[in-house]
């Protein structure tokens, strides 16, 4: 359903030579791909290939999804309508520019596509299979002609719609899916500021808080090193923030929820019982 931000974005997110596309790019990028091709439009000029990465797997078995089934006797709630999404007044705002995706059917659960990759590198799947899914994402208004950029995004949110014993068993075995990426390094080429050469970073992912929302729920945070300059030893740019996203599930459906660059902790926390609140509506069996 969706790809996330660019791992330039994940790690070097503070660097200062982006080139900002315009703002009719992205909104031809956002129409033809998925919300966070658009969010990741706007790409330094620095990149990691995730594709040679080498990773140090944690102990513990390892996690396979089963395979996505429909069961006659689910109830008939199917689609999932954008009334069970979050609205600008959720965020505070008395508006904002929504770019919505549409639904998509069987699409894989994704957390983040950064522990995708990570995931994707061991030959693992990369999650739980859907059934119906939708996305969207709340983007502060911006006046004709004026460029967007990643600052302008305020949240992103998919629903995932899964058998009952699906969702519930997806949360319970989220430590699983985290657990071969406790600790994941990341290697490959990079151009900044007249500079290239080979850099990697190294990937965290744990798991922080769960049961604040809906019937399960879980916080992801994911921390990044710095950058390295793999010959030189050097830091290239600054040191990324830790990021969040919060898992929620209400019945039949799982929510993924993260927030833009400005989001805190605090702040997802609060907007994921809201969102609970909105899921309600559309549940298999509803609130």
């Amino acid at each position: 359903m969706r790809d996330d931000l660019t791992f330039v974005e994940k790690v070097q997110r503070d660097l200062r030579d982006v080139r900002w596309p315009g703002p009719e790019e992205i909104r031809a990028q956002a129409r033809r791909r998925s919300r966070h091709r658009m969010t990741a439009a706007a790409t330094a000029v620095l990149a990691l290939a995730a594709a040679s990465a080498v990773a140090v797997v944690a102990p513990g078995r390892s996690w396979t999804p089963p395979t996505a089934s429909v069961d006659p006797s689910v109830p008939v709630r199917a689609e999932i309508t954008t009334e069970a999404l979050l609205r600008p007044a959720d965020l505070g705002l008395a508006s904002a520019d929504t770019q919505l995706t549409g639904s998509g059917l069987a699409e894989p659960i994704r957390i983040d596509d950064m522990l995708g990759a990570c995931r994707t590198s061991q030959g693992l799947a990369q999650t739980w299979p859907s059934r119906w899914s939708r996305s969207q994402t709340l983007l502060t208004e911006r006046p004709d002609g004026v460029d967007l950029a990643p600052g302008d995004v305020l949240a992103m949110q998919d629903v995932y719609r899964l058998t009952p014993e699906g969702a519930k068993a997806f949360l319970a075995d989220l430590d699983q899916v985290i657990a071969p990426c406790v600790q994941w390094r990341s290697v490959g080429p990079y151009e900044s500021k007249g500079r290239a050469g080979t850099a990697e970073a190294v990937h965290h992912w744990r798991i922080v808080q769960r049961d604040f929302a809906g019937d399960d729920a879980a916080m992801v945070q994911h921390v990044v090193s710095g950058v390295r300059d793999m010959k030189t030893g050097e830091t290239i740019g600054d040191v990324p923030q830790p990021t969040y996203k919060a898992i929620i599930r209400v019945g039949d459906l799982v929510a993924v929820l993260g927030l833009g660059r400005y989001g805190t902790e605090s702040e997802l926390l609060q907007l994921a019982t809201v969102a609970a609140g909105r899921m309600c509506q559309a549940a298999n069996p509803d609130c």
